[in-house]
Formats: structure tokens, sequence, C-alpha cells
């Protein structure tokens, strides 16, 4: 292929990572993004009737359950001449180390929030994470049919709380039962409401110009003086959109709208994509790779075990930073430097896989993983390519697995290691305890609940918690008198990780600063192979 071609291909990709709190809709807008792209033709609902489908980009039972997103999912689609990669990520803290790998392989991300609460804890943390990144972010302000925050403090509380200036791309006609529809400020257009538009239907609301009598009469005087008062004080007092600024992730383009009623998302995705940057250059250690670089080169940011429950595979997710995937090619894997043959990487989509014969930088592809693969392996047609480092994440709640069928101690062994390789959870042994009970760390409590399921479900292992009172991890020295006065002490507990080396589990941060000043022992916040690379 020449450079002309591999450009255009790879500008045409649009790849982003849709962040959120809990429940303000960020899986039902993903679930209209692909409605409207027409990859799907009936979208699901995440707590969904029994007369509904559930959400398709939630492919583990326990998430239609509970009706949260447990896990990242990538879809992609095709749309107006773009190849759109969407990265579906959990909302819940509890999950927010897959949330934050994910966000690595993301050239843009959506912020979506709920118009009744604002800004809330978890839309904040990974807003923070994107912006360190300096990745573009653009804002879909959700659930404006029901009642809201006036919409200027809407805006003024995303440049308060965020730090990052906001511009309003289109604006709200009224709220809740008084939700008229959205006004288009480049295009002077009006996107009117109708209530009940449709949960299913992708056929967009009546629009119209807003000096369209039919159009004024619909929206009616009042809320017609309120929206030409508003729209002239953004004009006058508000931001100034510039592209630049917004490729920079200094200014965010704001969209009003309701992705559970099927509107605002066309217009949403339309300015997205004209806006929205392609895949962007890395850094790596050998400077800054440029995505038309023609060597192929990707990371693995996410693996992914028993996704077809049928066959019980595991997945790795690549990111492709530079160059063209193409079928059956042979790759290094960096870390062992093995010779790799990539034989069936497949397109994903929810449950459904497809075989691909090609894929260029921006894609994300998933490759059938025997257990070599580790998260943020480097895959390249050249040794020796690293790139930045994948974020780590010290566990901060800790439990004791038990067996609760000695008999099912292989199985058991198995999914322990498989959901450790994942990044899911963190697993600790005990040094005078054998791998049958192991120590296992988490980020969030419902972590510990989705390892009992997926153990259950997946290995048909059951398992007993018994939680421990430790709170922080810290990694230490091999010093016999060291590992010797530490497992002797009732605040700590001696562990050896996955890579055998030595932790300490400690109670707080208190009692971790009192040991240390105690006895002059150095603890480090991870592995020190982590803290060299």
């Amino acid at each position: 292929m020449n450079q002309a071609n591999l450009r255009e291909e790879i500008g045409s990709r649009k790849t982003f990572a849709i962040i959120s709190h809990p429940d303000a809709g960020k899986t039902t807008l993903t679930e209209k993004l692909l409605l409207f792209g027409g990859a799907i033709h009936e979208a699901g609902s995440v707590k969904a009737r029994k007369a509904e489908r559930y959400a398709t980009s939630d492919w583990m039972e326990l998430e239609r359950q509970r009706g949260i997103s447990i896990t990242s999912s990538a879809l992609q689609f095709k749309y107006q001449g773009y190849v759109i990669n969407i990265l579906d990520t959990p909302g819940h803290q509890d999950f927010s180390e897959d949330t934050y790998r994910t966000l690595t392989a993301a050239d843009s991300a959506v912020m979506l929030i709920d118009a009744a609460k604002g800004i809330e804890a978890q839309t904040k943390k990974l807003f923070h994470v994107c912006r360190q990144r300096g990745i573009p972010i653009f804002t879909f302000v959700n659930k404006f049919d029901r009642e809201a925050k006036d919409p200027l403090d809407l805006m003024d509380e995303v440049e308060k709380v965020l730090g990052i200036e906001s511009y309003a791309m289109n604006w709200p006609i009224g709220m809740g039962q008084d939700f008229k529809g959205i006004y288009d400020r480049q295009t002077g257009m009006v996107e009117r409401f109708a209530t009940g538009s449709g949960k299913k239907s992708s056929q967009p609301p009546v629009s119209g110009d807003i000096n369209d009598p039919l159009v004024r009469e619909g929206i009616g005087e009042d809320l017609l003086k309120q929206l030409h008062d508003e729209i002239d004080l953004l004009d006058l007092a508000g931001n100034t959109f510039s592209q630049e600024r917004v490729d920079r992730g200094e200014v965010t383009p704001v969209f009003f709208g309701s992705a559970l009623n099927n509107f605002g998302v066309p217009n949403f995705l339309h300015s997205f994509l004209k806006l929205a940057p392609a895949p962007q250059p890395r850094s790596t250690n050998q400077g800054i790779l440029a995505p038309e670089t023609e060597t192929f080169s990707g990371y693995i940011f996410k693996i992914q075990a028993n996704m077809n429950a049928q066959h019980r595979d595991r997945i790795a997710f690549i990111r492709i930073c530079s160059g063209r995937y193409e079928r059956g090619m042979n790759v290094i894997h960096t870390r062992s430097h093995r010779r790799l043959r990539l034989a069936q990487p497949q397109q994903l989509f929810a449950q459904e896989r497809t075989i691909l014969d090609e894929a260029y930088a921006g894609d994300i592809i998933g490759v059938h993983d025997s257990g070599l693969l580790r998260i943020g392996d480097v895959l390249t047609e050249k040794d020796g390519l690293q790139f930045e480092a994948m974020p780590f994440f010290s566990p901060e709640n800790f439990a004791r697995i038990n067996i609760a069928n000695a008999l099912k101690r292989k199985q058991f062994i198995k999914g322990i290691q498989e959901l450790q390789e994942e990044g899911a959870i963190h697993v600790f042994r005990d040094l005078h305890v054998g791998v049958e009970a192991p120590i296992i760390g988490v980020v969030g409590q419902l972590q510990f609940e989705v390892l009992e399921y997926r153990l259950r479900e997946e290995y048909g292992v059951k398992v007993n918690i018994q939680h421990l009172p430790y709170e922080i991890v810290r990694w230490i020295d091999k010093n016999e008198k060291t590992v010797k006065l530490l497992s002797e002490s009732s605040m700590s507990t001696v562990v050896l990780d996955k890579d055998e080396n030595y932790a300490v589990l400690l109670l707080d941060d208190w009692k971790a600063k009192w040991l240390s000043e105690r006895y002059e022992i150095e603890f480090y916040t991870q592995p020190q192979e982590l803290t060299v690379n």
C-alpha cells in the first residue's frame, strides 16, 4: 500500500472512549450512536424489560442483571466514510482501573453528564485522566427531557469544577415537560422534540429553521424569547470556538439532548465526526511515533477471558498505533522477543466477531491469547519498541479466597490466574499458605462480587470470601531481617505478588509510616520493575 492510501485509511479512523459517572446514560448513548450509525437496527435499554433487548455493548450476564457496565467493550462500525471505534467503559469507580487503561487507547473522549446532577465524582476523576493525556473532550449533557439544572449553570459548572472552557454547539429549548427541542448554533436549525419520539426508531424528529412560522408556533413565544436571550448572552459573553484549542483539550464542545429518546444524538454524531481527531502520534522510547509510519505496532490495553462461553477463549485487545495490519502477519512480542503470527485477529462487536483481513492505526483488534500476553505488552515488526507505561493501580480492598469444594482446585487455580492476567484482580500469596487460599486485592469492593460470580459461572467454582482489615499494600526489598520483622508484626502480613516480589499488606497509611520510621524500612507504592521501566 502506498503512503497516500495509508494516510487516507488512518485519517478516516475516529477512536474514542465514553466516560461518565454511573447511571448518566453512557451505555444508552453508545447504543444510540450504533443505532444512528446503522450498526444495529434496534437499541436495547441497559435496565431492559422482558420485551426489550439488552444493551449490545454489555456481553456479561452479570452486567445485564445489575444494569451497569463492568467491562470495557470495543465496538467498531462504519458511517459516512468514517471507521468509528467506540470504547464503552465502566462508569462505576470500583472498575476505574479497567477504565483508566482503556483511556490510553482513545484519541478523544466523550464526557456524558446527567443534566439533573451535573458534574459527579467519577466524571471528575476520569476527566482529569483525559486532561493529563491531553486528549480532546466532547461533552454531551443527557436527560434534558427531564427536570434539569439551568443549562447556563451547567456550562458554568463544567468550567469551574473541571477547569476547562466550554462552548455550546447547540442549546436546549426548555426542559422536562416543557422541553421543545434544541437549537443548532452553527446552522440556525431547530430540532423539535416530540414526547415519546421512540426508543427504538432511528427516524429523526421534525426539524426546521428558527424563522419558520410552524417551528416558532410549536415552541411558543415565552420559550422563543428565552432562547434568543440565552443565545445573545452566549454570543456576547461566551467562549469563542477554536478547533486548535479543542484539539489541545483546552475547550470542550457541549451538546444537549436525551440519549434514551434518541434526541440530539444525530446532531452530536455529525458534529463529533467533523471535530474529533484522527489517530494521534505516540510517545515511545525511540521518540514520537507517527500513525502513518509504515511499520506495524500496537500494544495490549485489555485482556478478557471467556467472552465466548462455549469456547472458553481469551482475547487480548490491541490498539494499533502505527502502520497496517495484514491477516497472518508476523510480529515481535517485545517482552519475550518471540515472533508471533497474528493469524485470526478479530473485529469485536460485543459477542459478535468478524475475522479481519486488514486494520490500520487507530483500530482496536482482538487476538486469541494462549497465556503469553499481558496488559501493556507491545507487538511490532521491529524489536525494542516500548510505549509509555500503563497506569498502575494499587489495590485498597483485600480478602482471602477459599475453595468451597477441594475437588475444584485445578479450575480454581486456572480461574484466579486468568482473571489476574486480565488485570481485574491482584493476586498475592501468603508466605505460610498454599495457592488454594490466595489473598486477592482489588480497587473496589464490587470487584469481589464480580470475582465470585465469574468463578462460579465461568469456571464452575464456588468460593468463600474472607475480607481482611488491610487498606494498603506496599512493596519491599528482599531483605531477610525486614521480612521476618514484618511477618511477626500484628500490623502487617507479608506476601508475594504474581512476579514473586515481596510485598506487605498494612492496616493503613499511619501504620505504614510508623513502621517505616521505627524500623527504617523503605516501602514502595508499586513493584520496582514497574518503577524502573
